[in-house]
């Protein structure tokens, strides 16, 4: 067995790909329309990577509620304080960086367009 994808379900899809296209780098690999049953699903992954994260855009549905129980998706990045500056630069919705208890920061938070938390880790060397 091996992780497949990840669904997310998005309020606009077109600010939703903007965000995952250019914040974080995904390409889109695959479109699949279904208008009679009024939803699109659309796969991103990041170059060379098998994994991917479904964005489901169901038409005319009101903003989902996150609930309690959602936690974070994480991406890791070979310079972390990098990618901060720049998120920090266009105005994203992150956090400083962080660590945990007693040690270096090797993390913050971006929020997309859906409230969805995503966690940019330090990649492990």
């Amino acid at each position: 067995m091996k992780m497949a994808h990840t669904c997310i379900r998005v309020k606009d899809l077109e600010a939703s790909l903007t965000f995952y296209q250019q914040a974080l780098g995904f390409i889109e690999n695959r479109r699949k329309d279904f208008p009679e049953n009024k939803f699109t699903l659309v796969y991103l992954a990041f170059p060379n990577d098998g994994y991917e994260l479904e964005l489901t855009y169901n038409y005319g549905h009101d903003p989902y509620e996150l609930g309690n129980g959602y936690g974070h998706i994480a991406v890791a990045v070979e310079n972390l304080e990098a990618l901060h500056d720049e998120h920090k630069a266009a105005k994203y919705n992150i956090t400083d960086l962080k660590g945990l208890p007693g040690t270096a920061p090797s993390y913050y938070f971006i929020t997309d367009p859906d409230g969805y938390k995503i966690e940019i880790i330090r990649k492990a060397e």
